[in-house]
C-alpha cells in the first residue's frame, strides 16, 4: 500500500491515510493491515501514534518517531495547541453556513459504538464554514476544537444534515451520479452504477502548530479523488443558484 508522505524530519511523520485503513490494529480487526505497523515496516523502526481518525475517514495523521517527540506532541494535541480542519461533504444544505457548534457529546445510551449530544457529556466545541453549496449537497469546512469520538459526524448531525455515506448517524447511501444528472444512462458495459462515493466523505484536511523547538508546522493533505470527483460532478451538474 503507498501511503503518500506529507511531511517528515527527525521526530515526526505526517501521512495522508487512505479510507479503510486502520491508524491501529483493533480486536475486531486484527487481520486489516493497519497504518502504523506499514509505516513500520517501511520506516524499520518503532513509531508512536499521537492521534487517530476513522477508519473510513481520509487525511492527515501525525506519528512521532522518538518518545520525547510522543510526549510533547500528545501534551499540545490533549491541550489544544494543534488546529485540526476537515471537509466534509454533507446531506443538504447548511444553515447558517457558518457558525459553531458547542454541544456536549456523550455515548450513545441504547447504541454500542455510537455517539450522541448530551448536557451530561464532554464539552465539544466544533466550527463550521460552508465552502461550496448546491441544492441537494455542502461541502464544509470543519475545525474541532476538542477531540471526542466521532465530533464532525456528531455534531453536524445535531444541526440536522449528515456526512454523505454516513450509515450510523446519516442514512448511509452511497453518492450516485444519477442522483443529480437527469437523464442519467448507465455505459454500455456495466449492469449497475458505481457509486462516485461509497465510504464516509470525511477528510482530515489540515494540521497547523508548533513544534518543541519553535519550527512552525502547516501541512494539508489535497480533497481526495472520490470527494474531488463529487465536487466536479456536483459543479457540472447541479448549478447553484
Amino acid at each position: 500500500m503507498n501511503i503518500e508522505r506529507i511531511y517528515e524530519d527527525d521526530d515526526l511523520l505526517i501521512v495522508n491515510k487512505p479510507p479503510g485503513v486502520l491508524v491501529i490494529p483493533d480486536r475486531f480487526n486484527s487481520e486489516i493491515p493497519s497504518l502504523n505497523r506499514i509505516l513500520e515496516s517501511e520506516l524499520g523502526q518503532h513509531i508512536w501514534v499521537v492521534h487517530r481518525i476513522d477508519r473510513y475517514t481520509s487525511g492527515l495523521v501525525c506519528f512521532t518517531k522518538n518518545e520525547e517527540a510522543h510526549k510533547y506532541m500528545s501534551r499540545i494535541f490533549q491541550e489544544r495547541y494543534v488546529n485540526k480542519f476537515y471537509l466534509g461533504l454533507v446531506n443538504g444544505r447548511v444553515i447558517p453556513t457558518e457558525g459553531r457548534i458547542e454541544k456536549a457529546i456523550v455515548e450513545h445510551p441504547a447504541i454500542k459504538g455510537k455517539m450522541t449530544t448530551a448536557k451530561k457529556g464532554k464539552p465539544s466545541i466544533t466550527d463550521y464554514q460552508v465552502v461550496e453549496q448546491w441544492p441537494l449537497y455542502s461541502l464544509v469546512q470543519f475545525r474541532i476544537h476538542t477531540g471526542r469520538t466521532h465530533q464532525v459526524r456528531v455534531h453536524i448531525q445535531s444541526v440536522g444534515n449528515s456526512i454523505v455515506c454516513d450509515d450510523l448517524y446519516g442514512d448511509g447511501k452511497p453518492f450516485l451520479l444519477s442522483g443529480i444528472k437527469k437523464k442519467f444512462k448507465l455505459s454500455g458495459h456495466d449492469e449497475e452504477e458505481r457509486p462516485l462515493i461509497s465510504r464516509l466523505a470525511l477528510h482530515a484536511w489540515k494540521l497547523a502548530f508548533k513544534k518543541a523547538d519553535g519550527t512552525d508546522i502547516n501541512v494539508e493533505a489535497p480533497l481526495p479523488k472520490d470527494m474531488a470527483a463529487a465536487v466536479k460532478q456536483l459543479n457540472k451538474w447541479a448549478p447553484k443558484d
